[in-house]
């Protein structure tokens, strides 16, 4: 049940750091619709309804409408002006909640058949987060993830072409899909190549499937954060392990239930998390497919899960500690974070 709550500060003007937003699934619905229209993709509903589809990806079924529904909407960005256009926007829309860091999540290999190649497309997409970085005053960086289900080697092909970039913008190297599939110790060598030449390292694991991915991706990846990381709560010894090392989890309250993780939103182990000591950076995960974006994510340690402003401030530290940013940006966000707790709350 949401708990009552009275004076409160404004979440978005909260300074925060956002580290778990996927490429395709920044984009505006109304921008997709607009992309659609122009370059004759034809929309399932699900897409076209003006409301977040109906997903559960708990089983095979449900897991492959979710990655059908994400395919069909990456369908939409053909050119650099589209890539141009997401990327400003993700910026805008962060701006608006009150993101001062962004590190967004690429698999260039999606995108590369329609851009020229991997190699143009990155260099599309790192052009884009600088001009959107520099329009906005947003900071930002790109994680490069591979594909759980696609072969090690390529993932090994962006492993270096990750590093190849490091001081263009790209700051980590990650690993998506469905961690159901795929050991992560076939992607150790991708993720040693990551590791070496500077890149942090932030796969994905205990989402779907449970603890035991979480415990893969520090054994066989040597994660430095993992993207979600949620199931930990049902191993209190591998919570234990994520606190001692400092580990952050990189959780998507709204994904969760979206996805069927979590039944409902008190389900989602928040508070868990936070008092078994593991840092945390909240996220949106896609707000294309559930809905909500940064902001919204506070909203429900707020109101579901009864998050004090003390609290949340500390949520919003452990964001910018976490991340990639420059020392200089860092400091200037926590030292925001100081600043929104000593105004007095909204009556």
């Amino acid at each position: 049940m949401a708990r009552e709550v009275r004076a409160a500060r404004e979440i978005r003007s909260l300074p925060k750091a956002h580290l778990h937003l996927h490429f395709t699934g920044s984009m505006r619905p109304t921008t997709l619709l607009e992309l659609a229209d122009l370059h004759g993709v034809h929309l399932p509903e699900a897409l076209t309804s003006g409301e977040p589809p109906k997903l559960r990806a708990t089983d095979e079924r449900g897991w492959f409408r979710f990655q059908r529904l994400y395919d069909i909407a990456r369908s939409c960005l053909r050119t650099p002006e589209d890539i141009q256009r997401l990327v400003r926007e993700a910026a805008e829309e962060d701006a608006a909640d009150g993101s001062g860091w962004l590190e967004i999540q690429v698999d260039p290999t999606s995108y590369a058949p329609r851009l020229g190649g991997l190699i143009p497309t990155i260099e599309i997409i790192l052009d884009a987060v600088h001009t959107a970085s520099r329009d906005t005053g947003v900071g930002m960086a790109v994680v490069i993830a591979a594909n759980r289900m696609k072969h090690p080697l390529d993932a090994r092909t962006l492993a270096r072409l990750a590093v190849r970039y490091a001081d263009r913008g790209v700051v980590g190297f990650g690993l998506s899909n469905d961690e159901r599939r795929g050991l992560a110790r076939d992607f150790d060598r991708a993720f040693a190549i990551a590791r070496e030449g500077g890149l942090l390292a932030a796969p994905h694991g205990g989402e779907l499937a449970g603890p035991a991915s979480v415990r893969d991706c520090l054994d066989d990846l040597h994660a430095e954060r993992v993207g979600h990381g949620v199931r930990a709560a049902e191993d209190p010894r591998l919570l234990r392990r994520l606190a001692e090392k400092g580990v952050t989890c990189e959780v998507c309250p709204a994904s969760n239930v979206a996805l069927g993780v979590y039944d409902k939103p008190e389900d989602v182990p928040l508070r868990k998390l936070y008092e078994a000591g593991v840092p945390m950076a909240l996220g949106a995960d896609d707000p294309l497919l559930f809905g909500s974006r940064l902001a919204a994510q506070y909203e429900i340690a707020r109101l579901v899960h009864g998050f004090n402003d003390g609290e949340l401030a500390e949520l919003a530290r452990q964001s910018i500690r976490a991340s990639r940013a420059p020392e200089e940006t860092k400091g200037r966000l926590l030292e925001g974070v100081g600043e929104w707790v000593r105004e007095p709350p909204a009556v």
